[in-house]
């Protein structure tokens, strides 16, 4: 893992300043990946949100990163929206300033990133799509619901093993202030937070 990043990631550390309840919210995502742990399953989780392009970007980079850092095998994150749109550029600038290395590999109205955590694993590839698109899998996987209006809105969610509400306040809400970095920041350093806590509370085999 890049040095940079290791060095944002161990300072993350101390869960103490994660709530009581937002602990209860988390647990479901811990049990659900313990249990496939447990089995000896592969694990996949889906985060979604409205528009793909912020939120669960974030949640799937940050999720992948964690389960890394606490070496969880069989571990695949991807991200869909209930339509597609296109990663927001704010979002890759953020994550390069926290310690990722992000490479565009397609110029297009809605890019492709790839997005690299490690000198040697394979990269996470970021762009926006529908939850349901060809690139995110069709069954054996949970649903983690990253904003409200997505969880309100897509009631089922076809070949989920289970759903998880897991909601963040969008970021877009900075956009065109002098506010927008340190918000995206602020989001960016809480979703890797909680997902660094719960990789945390998972015990390999």
């Amino acid at each position: 893992m890049f040095t940079e990043l290791k060095e944002f990631l161990f300072k993350l550390q101390n869960f103490d300043d994660i709530s009581t309840e937002r602990k209860a919210v988390l647990q479901p995502l811990v049990d659900y990946i313990q249990q496939k742990v447990n089995d000896n399953q592969g694990v996949n989780l889906n985060f979604i949100c409205t528009h793909n392009s912020r939120r669960s970007h974030l949640s799937q980079v940050w999720a992948k990163v964690a389960s890394s850092f606490y070496d969880i095998k069989n571990m695949q994150c991807y991200s869909g929206g209930t339509e597609e749109t296109a990663l927001f550029p704010k979002v890759v600038e953020t994550l390069t300033n926290q310690g990722l290395h992000i490479f565009k590999i397609a110029e297009r109205d809605n890019p492709i990133y790839a997005i690299k955590f490690d000198e040697n694993s394979l990269p996470i590839i970021g762009f926006s799509k529908t939850y349901d698109h060809d690139f995110n899998p069709i069954s054996k996987f949970a649903a983690i619901m990253t904003c409200s209006q997505a969880d309100d809105g897509c009631p089922f969610i076809a070949g989920a093993e289970k759903r998880i509400p897991i909601t963040y306040e969008d970021p877009k809400i900075s956009d065109n202030t002098p506010e927008q970095i340190e918000i995206y920041q602020q989001r960016s350093t809480e979703i890797a937070i909680e997902m660094m806590y719960v990789f945390s509370q998972i015990k390999s085999k």
